[in-house]
């Protein structure tokens, strides 16, 4: 049903009541230059180059040539829209929209940005891979903006603050995660000993074993030997979110009931699928036809060191392969592992505890930098806060929620 004219009218100035004092709405080709069409294809990255190859994905790849200087947004123009800010020379290939802008850059970077999934929706058209449709978002996509230069460059500054620390704090959680792989390497085939030592051929005594040289404190078993498993049941019919007691499946918590069916601390393993050979540790709750849990140790063993250990050695590996993935019983309690002292495997699992309790840290304030950033987005990039008031408010990125 097509609107009467006073409709439209009425509706473009309820727009315009939305624009802020000193702003401007306008359309996206008011405010970008075009830059040439490159004539590189995606296969003509060599990965070696010094100059970043931008393409209509997710990745950046690099290559020995550039075709741009300066600041440039690369906006992805197949399948899904990804946008990048850039300053400074660079590449792209064919199948990738690169501009600049009348208006400061980043600005206008972060407000594509936060707009990517609309214009992926409402852009991006054709039969088998969608594409880009260039014209129709110039001429029908609005920008928001303040008019002052300074004002636009401080909300991207702002941003861009934001933006550092969660890059900065994505890296302190790789760092973790790689010092994590690496003490698991050692821990989980060398072992520590009393002193805090890790074992070494050097300085203590290995032994021949069926998984190869392994401490002579420890022993092989097959984990038959250490404990007895049982197969969930199917998910019960009263679910709710106000339920009080988890739901496991093959990766974790699926939602919440009032019944259970196990009340003590024991390792679930994921059983069919993509989850199959996941391994955890829950306390209490209902689990699901999809995963096998622990009902009885057959000899004492801790369990986050277990929950360690069978994750490193990837249960997956075991499945049968019958249409897809399945782990039962019987092929569980083949597998062998090598098995320490108990006093052992208490202090292997503290200190991949502690790794993992920081790499969680770092996770959930990495989560709340991002919980900021959508927020701070949607208030300075509509003008509902004035870069002013925020600053002059006193506002700490690390005192928002």
């Amino acid at each position: 049903m097509k609107m009467t004219l006073k409709e439209q009218k009425g509706m473009k100035m309820a727009e315009d009541a939305k624009v802020p004092e000193g702003w401007k709405r306008v359309r996206l080709g008011e405010v970008i230059i075009e830059n040439k069409k490159s004539h590189f294809k995606v296969e003509d990255a060599d990965n070696n180059g010094d100059y970043p190859f931008f393409t209509s994905g997710e990745d950046v790849l690099t290559h020995s040539n550039y075709l741009v200087d300066n600041e440039n947004l690369f906006l992805s123009t197949g399948g899904t829209a990804y946008v990048y800010y850039y300053n400074g020379k660079a590449s792209y290939s064919a199948d990738t929209y690169v501009i600049k802008s009348k208006i400061d850059t980043k600005y206008l970077y972060y407000f594509l940005f936060k707009k990517i999934n609309h214009i992926t929706f409402r852009y991006f058209i054709g039969s088998g891979l969608e594409h880009l449709q260039k014209d129709d978002l110039k001429r029908r996509f609005e920008l928001l903006f303040p008019e002052k230069p300074e004002e636009q460059r401080k909300i991207a500054e702002i941003l861009e603050t934001v933006d550092n620390t969660i890059e900065k704090t994505g890296r302190i959680i790789e760092k973790y995660k790689r010092i994590k792989q690496g003490l698991m390497q050692d821990l989980l085939t060398r072992g520590i000993d009393e002193n805090g030592q890790i074992r070494s051929e050097e300085t203590h005594r290995f032994k021949d074993s069926p998984l190869g040289r392994i401490p002579e404190e420890w022993e092989v078993v097959e984990l038959g030997e250490v404990f007895k498993l049982k197969s969930g049941m199917t998910r019960p019919c009263d679910t709710s979110e106000s339920g009080n007691y988890p739901i496991y499946g093959g990766n974790g918590i699926l939602g919440y009931t009032n019944e259970k069916n196990f009340d003590i601390e024991t390792i679930i393993i994921g059983r069919v699928g993509e989850y199959c050979g996941v391994v955890y540790i829950a306390s209490g709750g209902w689990v699901t036809d999809n995963a096998l849990y622990v009902v009885v140790k057959k000899r004492d063993y801790n369990n986050l060191f277990l929950c360690y250990l069978l994750n490193y050695v990837n249960l997956n590996q075991y499945s049968a392969e019958t249409g897809q993935p399945l782990m039962t019983q019987s092929i569980v309690y083949k597998i062998q592992i090598p098995l320490p002292p108990l006093p052992e495997q208490h202090r292997i699992a503290s200190i991949l505890s502690q790794i993992d309790e920081a790499i969680e840290k770092e996770q959930k304030y990495k989560e709340k930098l991002e919980r900021i950033k959508r927020g701070l987005m949607e208030d300075l990039l509509t003008g509902k806060v004035r870069v002013n008031e925020l600053i002059g408010g006193g506002k700490n990125i690390d005192n928002q929620n």
